[in-house]
């Protein structure tokens, strides 16, 4: 179940990242850190950013962004300047990239198939993929 993010959590992703996260992202995950994104052909967990306020969320966000981004970018044809945001339970990511400002992460979602490595815009922004 998402729930809100303080959000120095974020910030700190960020400074780990050495990446900024889109506005409208983080305003979605400070509201809802994590919860469920649908695109046409696939039903979407969102990744969450590690919380550690307290032991209940530690443990409800310790499949947060940063850990699933090293995770897949094991796999050997992950995009290196992907970020995960967002996975199916097949092995296949939503993930953001960054801008012409390699320092910024775009609003534009991504979807990423593990098998071919071929990666497809899926959404302008992660408000098209929550929106009932």
């Amino acid at each position: 179940m998402p729930f809100p993010i303080d959000v120095k959590y974020i910030i700190e992703a960020e400074e780990e990242l050495g990446l900024e996260f889109p506005p409208l992202f983080k305003e979605k995950m400070i509201e809802e850190n994590g919860g469920e994104a649908q695109t046409e052909d696939d039903d979407w967990n969102l990744y969450p950013f590690f919380d550690k306020s307290d032991r209940k969320r530690i443990s409800r966000t310790c499949n947060h962004i940063i850990l699933e981004t090293k995770q897949v970018k094991e796999w050997g044809n992950f995009p290196l300047n992907a970020i995960a945001i967002g996975g199916n339970g097949c092995g296949d990511q939503l993930i953001l990239l960054p801008s012409k400002n390699d320092k910024i992460l775009d609003d534009i979602v991504y979807f990423w198939c593990h098998e071919t490595g071929k990666i497809q815009k899926v959404a302008e922004n992660i408000q098209e993929l929550i929106e009932e």
